[in-house]
């Protein structure tokens, strides 16, 4: 069930910026929420404050309104735009759904002098390397770091070898182009990357790991300074 302020920001969303009006049985419908739900949340909203036009049996719509006080300066707005659309091309299905949400409550909200220029970001992001499998292994990675449980990965590496693993996921870094997994595989006593795009298989086990100074993606991430500080 979608929490009441959740809804009442999708009803805004879906209000916001249309020429003709929506009835309250198409808003029900695409909210999964009866009719007399969203007389009740449509008068809460004008109630505090929101220009919305309208009445039952006619339909609504909702009058130009601006972001809040606080406003996101243009380069604010295009950093968190990018920043959402690169997340929702390069993640796994859960985090790239909650991106496509995010985009669509900046976008929502934003000032029509503002649209052209965030639609106008000279920025691309592609999708075209990061294929659905990959996606979903990333799902299951990013809850073994997040619940410290092991994963088995079938592996492929440059050779096109393949070998099973039973390693503890660290985290996930993106160095440009490709995603690594950061582990402590058990079988070598150390730290271990293996490209996401090389894995073949994901299985998340009921194995538990911790982490500590010296073995963290923090302390990972020092040696490989260190490393390539002396080089």
């Amino acid at each position: 069930m979608v929490h009441k302020s959740e809804r009442l920001f999708q009803l805004v969303n879906l209000l916001k910026g249309r020429r003709l009006a929506v009835t309250a049985k198409q808003l029900a419908d695409k909210l999964n929420v009866s009719e007399r739900t969203i007389y009740r949340d449509i008068q809460h909203l004008q109630t505090s404050g929101v220009p919305i036009e309208g009445e039952a049996g006619i339909g609504y719509l909702i009058s130009e309104c601006d972001l809040p006080p606080m406003m996101f300066t243009l380069e604010e707005l295009q950093a968190l735009m990018l920043g959402s659309r690169m997340v929702s091309e390069w993640t796994d299905p859960v985090l790239a759904d909650k991106a496509h949400s995010a985009l669509a409550k900046i976008e929502a909200v934003l000032p029509s002098s503002l649209k052209q220029k965030v639609d106008d970001l000279p920025y691309l992001v592609s999708g075209w390397s990061h294929n659905q499998a990959q996606q979903a292994f990333t799902l299951t990675l990013r809850q073994g770091i997040e619940q410290h449980r092991c994963v088995n990965i079938d592996y492929s590496d440059a050779k096109q070898q393949t070998t099973t693993r039973l390693v503890e996921p660290l985290g996930m870094v993106y160095w440009g182009g490709k995603w690594t997994l950061i582990t402590y595989c058990r079988l070598r006593n150390d730290y271990r990357e293996f490209r996401i795009d090389r894995i073949q298989t994901v299985s998340l086990t009921e194995l538990t790991f911790a982490t500590h100074g010296d073995k963290s993606l923090a302390h990972y991430v020092k040696l490989v300074q260190e490393k390539y500080k002396e080089c």
